[in-house]
């Protein structure tokens, strides 16, 4: 292509400060180093992720920076080294890397991969810790490996899915974080088998998939559980048979569900990010064999707490990052699986905007009716 090699100038909404408006900048992106790829990105969504940061909350956070991690593009360029993509391949950024080659990857255990965490977490790329984005000389932080609020970003070759070019991108932009979050958390995490009850807190886009996923599983009841009884009606679609609202009972919610099912469920999910909610969803769990995965990232600082007693009389509490998912090898499995409809995407996206409407998109997402808003970058 005509810019390989070129620094790019598009736009791209910048985080100058916590809190504060995004601003749609003109932002100059280099070229790709070694093991690194740049993409320009055509649909971004957003994820209460992104939010979490730009609030301040984050230890990680980093500002100015340009926050995203739900997206969809094609290849521009590659750096030297790069094999497995190339220009023009239709790909999704994954902010979970596989690198396949360290500790983690070679485990067989996890999908968390070690490769380049030490400079993503850090807002720079690994190869000369320094970031690829700038605007009149200042840099600008990278969010997640990813930042996709811009028209061209640069990751390194480990985060980059590379996926059938039919697929329609914006739809399958979800499968760079939340859909799979929650189908991984049922079918790797916690192994949900046919006939389990399981519970769900917190009917997000997250917890929706949670559904699907103990749906598409053989879960006999999907109990959801929201403060907001709106949500039942689009929950049922997902698969949740019951649902409870916490604000109708005046018994702790564990006790209503222990009450409900004879003991506890089989299965929980936090898909929330509050910590009282996990304790709740672990002592909602049967004894002798209850699961609960947590699944919702909680503020800096907090703390889980409950009585051993629960751990010792057989309930398991585990947490689950990208579903359990290996990026680069199963992000193109489930763009394949929505091909063959096999699971949802086009039913979680509420709204489409474009990337200079991304405030208004976060008021949208904060309101509680928007699943997932799907921003057009090129209009």
């Amino acid at each position: 292509m005509a810019t390989t090699g070129q620094f790019i100038t598009c736009k791209a909404a910048v985080a100058w400060e916590a809190n504060k408006p995004l601003v749609i900048e003109d932002v100059q992106v280099a070229p790709p180093q070694a093991g690194e790829v740049r993409i320009k990105i055509l649909f971004t969504a957003l994820c209460h992720t992104d939010a979490y940061t730009w609030s301040g909350k984050d230890p990680e956070g980093l500002f100015p920076c340009i926050l995203g991690h739900e997206a969809a593009g094609i290849v521009e360029s590659v750096g030297e080294g790069v094999t497995e993509v190339q220009p023009g391949d239709h790909v999704i950024p994954c902010y979970q890397a596989e690198c396949k080659e360290c500790k983690f990857c070679r485990s067989g255990k996890t999908n968390l991969c070690g490769k380049v965490r030490a400079a993503t977490g850090v807002g720079v790329m690994m190869s000369d810790r320094k970031s690829r984005f700038s605007i009149n000389g200042t840099p600008i932080y990278h969010f997640m490996g990813t930042s996709t609020f811009s028209q061209y970003t640069v990751v390194h070759d480990v985060s980059v899915a590379k996926i059938d070019p039919v697929a329609p991108l914006e739809k399958v932009c979800l499968l760079g974080c939340g859909v799979p979050t929650g189908l991984g958390a049922v079918w790797n995490t916690a192994k949900v088998e046919s006939g389990s009850i399981v519970a769900v807190f917190g009917l997000g886009t997250v917890g929706l998939a949670v559904a699907e996923g103990a749906k598409a599983a053989g879960a006999s009841r999907i109990i959801g559980i929201d403060i907001d009884s709106k949500k039942f009606d689009v929950a049922k679609n997902f698969g949740v048979t019951e649902f409870v609202n916490p604000k109708d009972h005046e018994k702790p919610i564990q006790q209503v569900l222990v009450d409900l099912t004879d003991g506890g469920v089989d299965y929980s999910f936090e898909c929330i990010g509050n910590v009282s909610v996990m304790r709740a969803a672990l002592e909602c769990c049967h004894k002798g064999w209850g699961t609960s995965v947590i699944v919702g990232v909680a503020a800096s600082g907090q703390e889980i707490s409950t009585r051993p007693f629960q751990l010792v009389t057989g309930r398991v509490w585990k947490g689950t990052a990208f579903g359990g998912f290996k990026s680069r090898s199963q992000v193109p499995w489930l763009v394949e699986k929505y091909m063959k409809k096999e699971i949802k995407v086009d039913e979680y996206i509420t709204h489409n905007l474009t990337l200079g409407e991304i405030n208004e998109a976060f008021d949208l997402m904060h309101e509680g009716g928007c699943l997932r808003c799907v921003l057009a970058t090129h209009v």
